[in-house]
């Protein structure tokens, strides 16, 4: 895949990039592991007020990054200007909570003393996705250089020009050189630069095939890794908790943001089957009255894909179910207008011998499926490689938490789509990943937990245990 941004609206290459050499890589990576022997002993406030002049400058330039979201991968403006926001309320979080949540923590111990300090490792690679070209990085990219750590990112090829602001934006914030560079390099030269003995960890988010690929890299090196791969998440209505019209904008919301291109949107519903139909009306209701359009104009309320590869890869899946015999209540096929568009989608009658029943959706297509009831709602949604996010809507809160209790999810939401904050802890488990990013969580990923043990110096010398 070329370095370039590619304007998904209309398929015009927009501006395109040279691939950096390998020397130009090892470069980066020595300069990294040098400004690393530095940086890990500035002073926490130094690091944290890095971070908050990277959040404010970010919000300053809101008007110049969301445009450009929106042209390299087809994010509605409005969803755009949140991404920034949202972003630089990450940086912000960490730049306020750093310092505490690397405090030393002290370990009860019958005579002197006994600590445990949390330090940086090094130098980190992070291996990023298109679908938000700002809060995936800053997510990996802000507790990290709170720690201490450096980062080289390795953003999406079809994000260059989102990856060289948020260079630039770290730059100008006043990050020394080598310590966040962006890497123009291709997903073939991952490895090579996992294998490099000065990278300490790599965070990937992205498919399941890339996480296989960088873990079991990470693995032959003996480094830690975090992965956040793709989701299948579940959307559970045990009822209408009294008000169905809120549980239909719950709905479309959970399943279109970011023109459903997201890990934690609602892909598979399952409804009681007293409400199964008017649930699945209203939801096909609620997606048949959204616009088509340029992205960039405030009016549209469905933009294109991420690519013309996007529209097709899910063009083929919702034919193949079509032609197995699921029904599209609404859309099903890709839309007749120049870019990379496909109807807003609800399938009914998915079966197991189809590829839409397992595999991810990652567009703008709703699966909705009738349930007897709570147990196999469970069922249902646990049967799926898959494991990041869940919803449940019910008016029996207690309920919902028992049904969330018995879900194989890294994630669940009661009564609101899934979602993020800076304070949450984000990250799945089964073929979605492991580690979490975000909250202090996110911060102890990449860290050495040192214990640091005292004794009197006359004290009895005893056997040791390894």
């Amino acid at each position: 895949m070329p370095i370039a941004t590619i304007n998904p609206a209309d398929n015009s290459t927009v501006k395109e990039f040279e691939e950096f050499t390998d020397q130009h890589v090892d470069t980066a990576i020595d300069a990294a592991d040098i400004a690393y022997a530095s940086w890990r002993t500035t002073d926490k406030r130094e690091r944290a007020a890095l971070l908050a002049r990277a959040a404010q400058l970010l919000a300053d330039r809101s008007d110049e990054f969301a445009p450009l979201l929106t042209v390299e991968m087809g994010k509605l403006i409005g969803e755009s200007r949140d991404e920034v926001a949202l972003a630089s309320a990450i940086l912000k979080y960490y730049a306020e909570n750093g310092e505490k949540m690397t405090a030393d923590e002290t370990i009860e111990v019958d005579d002197g003393s006994a600590v445990v300090r949390t330090t940086p490792i090094g130098a980190l690679l992070g291996v990023m996705p298109w679908n938000f070209p700002l809060y995936q990085v800053v997510r990996f990219v802000g507790p990290n250089l709170m720690l201490g750590n450096t980062v080289l990112i390795k953003h999406a090829s079809s994000c260059p020009q989102s990856a060289l602001a948020l260079e630039k934006l770290f730059a100008d914030a006043g990050a020394p050189e080598g310590v966040y560079t962006n890497l123009f390099v291709s997903g073939a030269k991952i490895s090579r630069i996992i294998d490099n003995p000065k990278i300490k960890g790599v965070s990937l988010t992205g498919s399941e095939r890339a996480g296989a690929s960088v873990g079991e890299r990470a693995g032959k090196n003996i480094k830690k890794a975090v992965l956040e791969l793709g989701g299948s998440d579940p959307f559970i209505v045990l009822d209408d908790g009294g008000d169905f019209s809120r549980l239909i904008e719950g709905a479309a919301t959970g399943r279109m943001a970011n023109t459903g291109q997201s890990c934690v949107a609602a892909k598979r519903f399952f409804v009681q089957r007293d409400l199964y139909d008017g649930f699945v009306g209203g939801l096909a209701d609620a997606l048949g009255h959204l616009r088509l359009g340029d992205p960039l104009d405030e009016s549209t309320t469905l933009g294109p894909l991420s690519s013309e590869q996007a529209v097709e890869d899910l063009e083929e899946l919702v034919q193949e179910a079509l032609d197995k015999g699921a029904t599209a209540v609404v859309g099903g096929h890709r839309a007749s207008r120049p870019g990379a568009y496909f109807e807003a989608t609800v399938l009914t009658g998915v079966t197991k011998n189809m590829r839409a029943f397992a595999e991810e959706l990652f567009g703008p297509v709703a699966v909705v499926y009738a349930i007897a009831d709570a147990d196999d709602a469970v069922e249902k949604a646990n049967a799926s490689n898959f494991g990041l996010g869940a919803t449940i809507f019910s008016g029996d809160v207690d309920a919902a938490n028992s049904v969330a209790d018995r879900l194989d999810n890294g994630m669940v939401w009661i009564n609101h789509p899934t979602g993020t904050a800076p304070e949450l802890p984000f990250g799945g488990t089964k073929r979605s990943g492991f580690g979490r990013e975000l909250s202090h969580y996110g911060i102890g990923e990449f860290a050495n937990r040192k214990l640091i043990r005292t004794l009197p110096k006359d004290s009895k010398i005893s056997g040791v245990g390894g």
